[in-house]
């Protein structure tokens, strides 16, 4: 069955919002991630955009734009998963926080810090970091 995921990249100050996620999820624990979830059967990628940054990080996104979309790199021809990207430059309710029991923490990262680290979820978040940020990916 296929899946279709969508990934909040808040955008301030040239930096990007990434989240640990828990070490109980079941795709890629501890890892550094973008907030986002599931979209569900007949939800638009825009709903989906709004309702998993309100679950998660408490805020509603008021200006965002798409980045692109990644096959999931791990999935099988039989179960595909498309991650879709979105810049959130506005939102409102104040500071994001880690509300749910997706992510271990939040932290805010300028380009280069969070195209370096370490242990992120997918290589190729480094390139959305750069398209979300108008920066050229490290």
């Amino acid at each position: 069955m296929a899946r279709t995921i969508v990934n909040a990249v808040l955008v301030r100050s040239g930096a990007v919002l990434q989240a640990r996620r828990a070490a109980h999820r079941p795709s890629y624990p501890g890892l550094w991630s973008f907030p986002g979830g599931h979209v569900e059967p007949s939800e638009s990628l825009g709903t989906a955009l709004m309702r998993e940054s309100a679950d998660e990080l408490g805020v509603a996104p008021t200006a965002s734009r798409p980045l692109g979309t990644l096959a999931g790199p791990n999935a099988t021809a039989a179960a595909p998963v498309t991650y879709h990207f979105f810049a959130v430059e506005a939102w409102n309710g104040g500071e994001p926080a880690a509300l749910e029991e997706e992510h271990s923490e939040i932290r805010w990262f300028d380009a280069r810090a969070a195209s370096a680290l370490p242990d992120l979820a997918l290589a190729e978040y480094r390139g959305v970091i750069g398209r979300a940020l108008g920066t050229p990916t490290p």
